[in-house]
């Protein structure tokens, strides 16, 4: 595996978790949102991430590496199916008859969870990056 996969598989990574990380800060952001465009309440979204596919005998002719190809890439983003919880307060302007309110399904404890699990992921790939580009900086030594 040449140096610039690696680092194109890293920076897949990175940003794949990044677009994680601002995903779970939006559903924090709308976790008191009823009333969307669309006139329900608020619904978590949840990123799905799908590897770049290398096989054993592309790997070996590396001609896949050298095309950008292996890493992580995110497919699509999901909406939870999971109820809304209805919370009762009929003074609230989207108060049903019955006076309940039905509010997002976004728990904050699992969205702050996932947010540390992503900001984790990152980190971790951010060293990756950095051992990598310090083994690229010892290899250009080596020819002085």
């Amino acid at each position: 595996m040449s140096m610039l996969s690696s680092l194109d598989i890293t920076g897949s990574a990175l940003t794949a978790e990044r677009f994680r990380m601002n995903v779970i800060l939006q559903n924090l952001a709308n976790i008191e949102t009823t009333r969307t465009a669309e006139g329900t309440p608020y619904r978590r979204r949840q990123v799905v991430f799908t590897e770049k596919p290398i096989d054993f005998q592309n790997m070996l002719e590396t001609e896949r590496l050298r095309r950008g190809e292996g890493g992580v890439h995110v497919t699509k983003v999901v909406e939870s199916d999971r109820d809304f919880i209805p919370v009762y307060d009929p003074s609230h302007p989207d108060a049903n008859e019955e006076g309940y309110v039905l509010k997002p399904n976004v728990n904050r404890t699992e969205e702050q969870i996932d947010l540390m699990a992503a900001s984790r992921a990152y980190e971790a790939n951010l060293t990756a990056l950095n051992v990598i580009k310090a083994t690229a900086l010892k290899a250009l030594e080596i020819g002085k």
